[in-house]
Protein backbone atom coordinates (compact mmCIF):
# COMPACT_ATOMS: atom_id res chain seq x y z
CA UNK A 1 0.00 0.00 0.00
CA UNK A 2 1.12 3.66 -0.77
CA UNK A 3 0.34 7.37 0.22
CA UNK A 4 1.78 10.33 -1.32
CA UNK A 5 4.02 11.50 1.64
CA UNK A 6 3.70 15.64 2.69
CA UNK A 7 6.76 17.85 2.49
CA UNK A 8 7.52 16.93 6.81
CA UNK A 9 7.44 13.59 5.82
CA UNK A 10 9.41 13.40 2.88
CA UNK A 11 12.27 15.55 4.79
CA UNK A 12 12.33 13.38 7.63
CA UNK A 13 12.55 10.25 5.82
CA UNK A 14 15.03 11.47 3.57
CA UNK A 15 17.39 13.04 7.25
CA UNK A 16 16.73 9.62 8.51
CA UNK A 17 18.16 8.01 5.31
CA UNK A 18 21.23 10.67 5.52
CA UNK A 19 21.73 9.50 9.21
CA UNK A 20 21.58 5.25 8.20
CA UNK A 21 23.91 6.56 5.45
CA UNK A 22 26.41 8.35 7.50
CA UNK A 23 26.84 5.94 9.81
CA UNK A 24 27.08 3.08 8.21
CA UNK A 25 30.28 4.95 6.16
CA UNK A 26 31.69 5.97 9.35
CA UNK A 27 32.04 2.73 10.69
CA UNK A 28 33.41 1.87 6.99
CA UNK A 29 36.08 3.81 7.25
CA UNK A 30 37.15 3.25 10.67
CA UNK A 31 37.61 -0.06 10.39
CA UNK A 32 40.07 0.77 7.67
CA UNK A 33 41.62 3.32 9.67
CA UNK A 34 42.76 1.18 12.34
CA UNK A 35 43.65 -1.71 10.43
CA UNK A 36 46.25 0.84 8.20
CA UNK A 37 47.47 2.61 10.82
CA UNK A 38 48.21 -0.55 12.60
CA UNK A 39 46.19 -0.15 15.68
CA UNK A 40 43.35 -2.79 14.89
CA UNK A 41 46.14 -5.32 16.51
CA UNK A 42 45.16 -3.33 19.85
CA UNK A 43 41.77 -4.74 19.45
CA UNK A 44 41.44 -8.18 17.57
CA UNK A 45 43.69 -11.34 17.38
CA UNK A 46 45.38 -11.70 14.18
CA UNK A 47 43.54 -14.22 12.94
CA UNK A 48 40.11 -11.67 12.43
CA UNK A 49 42.08 -8.93 10.65
CA UNK A 50 40.68 -10.57 7.43
CA UNK A 51 37.10 -10.42 8.67
CA UNK A 52 37.47 -6.91 9.91
CA UNK A 53 38.72 -5.51 6.58
CA UNK A 54 36.10 -7.71 4.79
CA UNK A 55 33.14 -5.90 6.94
CA UNK A 56 34.68 -2.36 6.71
CA UNK A 57 34.34 -2.64 2.80
CA UNK A 58 31.04 -3.87 2.50
CA UNK A 59 30.16 -1.03 4.78
CA UNK A 60 31.26 1.01 2.31
CA UNK A 61 29.05 -1.17 -0.25
CA UNK A 62 26.37 -0.81 1.80
CA UNK A 63 26.55 2.57 2.24
CA UNK A 64 27.45 3.65 -1.67
CA UNK A 65 24.12 1.55 -2.82
CA UNK A 66 21.73 3.57 -0.02
CA UNK A 67 23.05 6.98 -1.51
CA UNK A 68 21.86 5.67 -4.61
CA UNK A 69 18.99 4.78 -3.82
CA UNK A 70 18.51 7.99 -1.61
CA UNK A 71 18.82 9.74 -4.42
CA UNK A 72 16.58 8.09 -6.48
CA UNK A 73 14.26 8.29 -4.05
CA UNK A 74 13.75 11.53 -4.29
CA UNK A 75 12.09 11.93 -7.21
CA UNK A 76 9.01 10.31 -5.96
CA UNK A 77 6.38 12.03 -4.11
CA UNK A 78 4.83 8.06 -3.36
CA UNK A 79 6.57 6.87 -0.35
CA UNK A 80 5.56 3.20 1.06
CA UNK A 81 2.82 3.22 4.17
CA UNK A 82 4.47 0.19 6.07
CA UNK A 83 4.10 -0.61 10.26
CA UNK A 84 7.73 -1.56 11.52
CA UNK A 85 8.29 -2.11 15.73
CA UNK A 86 11.42 -0.77 16.72
CA UNK A 87 13.78 -0.89 19.76
CA UNK A 88 14.21 2.38 19.76
CA UNK A 89 12.48 5.42 17.60
CA UNK A 90 13.35 5.98 14.34
CA UNK A 91 17.06 7.32 14.01
CA UNK A 92 18.13 6.56 17.83
CA UNK A 93 19.65 3.63 16.29
CA UNK A 94 21.67 5.85 13.53
CA UNK A 95 22.57 8.26 15.72
CA UNK A 96 24.01 6.16 18.27
CA UNK A 97 26.10 3.78 15.86
CA UNK A 98 27.43 7.63 14.79
CA UNK A 99 28.61 8.57 17.71
CA UNK A 100 30.11 5.96 18.95
CA UNK A 101 32.32 5.69 15.36
CA UNK A 102 32.84 9.93 15.98
CA UNK A 103 33.98 8.97 19.29
CA UNK A 104 36.86 6.20 17.15
CA UNK A 105 38.18 9.25 15.61
CA UNK A 106 39.07 11.10 18.31
CA UNK A 107 39.82 8.39 21.10
CA UNK A 108 42.59 6.37 20.24
CA UNK A 109 43.40 2.80 21.37
CA UNK A 110 45.25 2.00 24.28
CA UNK A 111 47.78 -1.02 24.97
CA UNK A 112 46.59 -2.33 28.61
CA UNK A 113 49.23 -1.50 31.65
CA UNK A 114 49.63 -3.03 34.93
CA UNK A 115 46.91 -0.96 36.31
CA UNK A 116 44.20 -3.82 34.47
CA UNK A 117 46.87 -6.38 35.71
CA UNK A 118 46.66 -5.32 39.58
CA UNK A 119 42.39 -5.55 38.81
CA UNK A 120 43.54 -9.50 39.22
CA UNK A 121 44.67 -11.46 42.61
CA UNK A 122 48.70 -12.15 42.34
CA UNK A 123 48.20 -15.84 42.96
CA UNK A 124 45.94 -15.64 39.49
CA UNK A 125 49.05 -13.57 37.70
CA UNK A 126 50.72 -16.66 39.08
CA UNK A 127 48.98 -19.03 37.73
CA UNK A 128 48.21 -18.35 33.75
CA UNK A 129 46.03 -21.30 33.40
CA UNK A 130 44.29 -19.60 31.02
CA UNK A 131 47.26 -19.90 28.19
CA UNK A 132 46.82 -22.78 25.70
CA UNK A 133 49.40 -25.59 26.58
CA UNK A 134 49.25 -26.43 22.18
CA UNK A 135 51.47 -23.13 21.46
CA UNK A 136 54.15 -23.86 23.57
CA UNK A 137 57.85 -25.71 21.97
CA UNK A 138 59.77 -27.48 23.72
CA UNK A 139 62.07 -27.85 21.42
CA UNK A 140 63.44 -23.99 21.09
CA UNK A 141 66.42 -23.51 23.16
CA UNK A 142 65.48 -21.94 26.06
CA UNK A 143 67.26 -18.55 25.65
CA UNK A 144 64.87 -18.08 22.73
CA UNK A 145 61.72 -18.53 24.39
CA UNK A 146 59.48 -15.48 25.03
CA UNK A 147 57.49 -14.87 28.25
CA UNK A 148 54.86 -16.19 27.14
CA UNK A 149 56.43 -19.61 25.68
CA UNK A 150 57.83 -19.87 29.18
CA UNK A 151 54.28 -19.54 30.68
CA UNK A 152 53.08 -22.11 28.69
CA UNK A 153 56.17 -24.27 29.09
CA UNK A 154 55.35 -24.25 32.85
CA UNK A 155 51.53 -25.24 31.84
CA UNK A 156 52.69 -28.12 30.80
CA UNK A 157 55.61 -29.69 32.92
CA UNK A 158 54.50 -27.22 35.81
CA UNK A 159 57.89 -28.32 38.29
CA UNK A 160 59.94 -25.38 38.24
CA UNK A 161 62.97 -27.11 39.70
CA UNK A 162 63.26 -28.70 36.06
CA UNK A 163 64.23 -25.22 34.23
CA UNK A 164 66.96 -24.21 36.92
CA UNK A 165 69.78 -22.51 35.53
CA UNK A 166 68.54 -22.35 32.08
CA UNK A 167 69.21 -19.03 30.60
CA UNK A 168 66.58 -16.68 29.73
CA UNK A 169 66.18 -13.30 27.94
CA UNK A 170 62.76 -12.23 27.80
CA UNK A 171 60.63 -8.63 27.16
CA UNK A 172 57.61 -7.35 29.27
CA UNK A 173 56.35 -4.56 30.74
CA UNK A 174 56.98 -4.11 34.29
CA UNK A 175 53.96 -4.51 37.41
CA UNK A 176 54.86 -4.19 41.22
CA UNK A 177 52.22 -6.07 42.73
CA UNK A 178 51.82 -5.10 46.56
CA UNK A 179 52.34 -9.21 47.39
CA UNK A 180 56.19 -8.80 45.89
CA UNK A 181 58.77 -7.58 47.95
CA UNK A 182 61.27 -4.98 47.17
CA UNK A 183 63.49 -7.39 45.67
CA UNK A 184 61.21 -8.40 42.94
CA UNK A 185 59.39 -7.20 40.48
CA UNK A 186 56.91 -8.85 37.87
CA UNK A 187 57.29 -9.01 34.16
CA UNK A 188 54.41 -9.39 31.91
CA UNK A 189 52.78 -9.69 28.96
CA UNK A 190 48.87 -9.49 27.82
CA UNK A 191 47.37 -12.35 25.75
CA UNK A 192 44.57 -12.08 23.34
CA UNK A 193 42.53 -15.23 22.62
CA UNK A 194 40.05 -13.35 20.55
CA UNK A 195 39.85 -9.69 21.24
CA UNK A 196 40.46 -6.82 23.55
CA UNK A 197 37.33 -7.54 25.74
CA UNK A 198 39.19 -11.51 27.05
CA UNK A 199 42.97 -9.75 27.10
CA UNK A 200 45.05 -11.13 30.41
CA UNK A 201 48.22 -11.05 31.71
CA UNK A 202 50.85 -13.72 32.09
CA UNK A 203 54.51 -13.72 33.18
CA UNK A 204 56.79 -14.32 35.63
CA UNK A 205 58.44 -12.83 38.67
CA UNK A 206 62.07 -11.61 38.04
CA UNK A 207 64.49 -11.28 41.33
CA UNK A 208 66.66 -8.29 41.30
CA UNK A 209 70.10 -7.51 42.56
CA UNK A 210 68.92 -4.24 43.79
CA UNK A 211 65.36 -2.88 44.76
CA UNK A 212 62.54 -2.12 41.62
CA UNK A 213 62.17 1.61 42.09
CA UNK A 214 64.35 2.47 39.34
CA UNK A 215 61.77 0.56 37.19
CA UNK A 216 58.24 1.78 37.51
CA UNK A 217 55.08 0.40 36.43
CA UNK A 218 54.64 -0.24 32.90
CA UNK A 219 58.32 0.16 31.79
CA UNK A 220 58.66 -2.18 29.01
CA UNK A 221 62.33 -4.48 29.55
CA UNK A 222 64.78 -6.84 28.07
CA UNK A 223 65.61 -9.27 30.96
CA UNK A 224 68.34 -11.63 31.04
CA UNK A 225 69.56 -13.82 33.54
CA UNK A 226 68.48 -17.46 34.47
CA UNK A 227 65.79 -19.32 36.33
CA UNK A 228 65.66 -20.31 40.11
CA UNK A 229 63.07 -21.30 41.94
CA UNK A 230 61.79 -18.92 44.87
CA UNK A 231 58.88 -19.71 47.40
CA UNK A 232 56.09 -16.52 46.71
CA UNK A 233 53.20 -16.05 48.15
CA UNK A 234 53.42 -19.75 50.16
CA UNK A 235 54.57 -21.19 46.97
CA UNK A 236 57.36 -22.54 44.65
CA UNK A 237 57.45 -20.44 42.15
CA UNK A 238 59.69 -20.56 38.74
CA UNK A 239 61.81 -16.75 38.97
CA UNK A 240 64.51 -15.33 36.44
CA UNK A 241 67.49 -14.38 38.55
CA UNK A 242 68.30 -11.32 36.82
CA UNK A 243 72.02 -10.60 35.43
CA UNK A 244 70.76 -8.15 32.74
CA UNK A 245 67.94 -5.36 32.98
CA UNK A 246 67.55 -3.33 29.92
CA UNK A 247 64.41 -0.50 29.05
CA UNK A 248 63.37 -0.98 25.47
CA UNK A 249 60.51 1.20 23.53
CA UNK A 250 57.17 -0.38 23.53
CA UNK A 251 56.74 -2.63 21.01
CA UNK A 252 54.55 -2.19 17.95
CA UNK A 253 52.78 -5.19 18.70
CA UNK A 254 53.03 -5.54 22.43
CA UNK A 255 50.46 -8.40 22.69
CA UNK A 256 50.72 -12.12 22.31
CA UNK A 257 48.43 -14.63 21.26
Amino acid sequence: MTRIANPKSKLKNSLLSWLDILAITAWGILLLKYWLTNKLNLLIHPNYFGLVVTAAFGLLIISFFKIKETWQRRRYEVTANFQHINLFPPGWGSALLLVTAVLGFIITPQVFASDKALQRDFSELLGSTRVKPQAFRASVAPEQRSLVDWVRMLNVYPEPDRYQGNKVKVQGFVIHPPDLGKEYLFLARFVLTCCAADAYPVGLPVKLKETRDQYPPDTWLEVEGEMTTETIADKRQLTIAASSLKKIPQPKNPYSY
